[in-house]
């Protein structure tokens, strides 16, 4: 939960261009967590699978975060904070 004011703000700064933050969660209940979104005021895709997704990814902890190119490849793994915005901004500019 600590990420989502970071992640809205990168909503924000990137919100023209071809750019979107996808939330997948894999808590136990599907209702806790519409009301996490709802308090955290998340504006992006948000989903709820509670099963698979963390051995298919090898996912460890959380939360974690993959910044994935417009070709579907994996670039980065668990970028935080400031870190990704040049990061992002990077991806984006090799669309062009």
């Amino acid at each position: 939960m600590g990420e989502f004011p970071h992640q809205r703000a990168l909503v924000e700064q990137f919100k023209d261009q071809p750019f979107t933050i996808l939330g997948v969660n894999t808590d136990s209940d599907p209702d806790e967590y519409r009301e996490k979104c709802i308090e955290h005021q998340v504006t992006w895709p948000s989903i709820f699978n509670g099963c698979g997704v963390p051995e298919e990814w090898g996912i460890s902890s959380y939360p974690t975060t993959f910044l994935i190119d417009s070709k579907g490849v994996i670039r980065y793994k668990n970028l935080r904070g400031k870190s990704m915005a040049p990061k992002i901004a990077e991806l984006l500019a090799e669309m062009k």
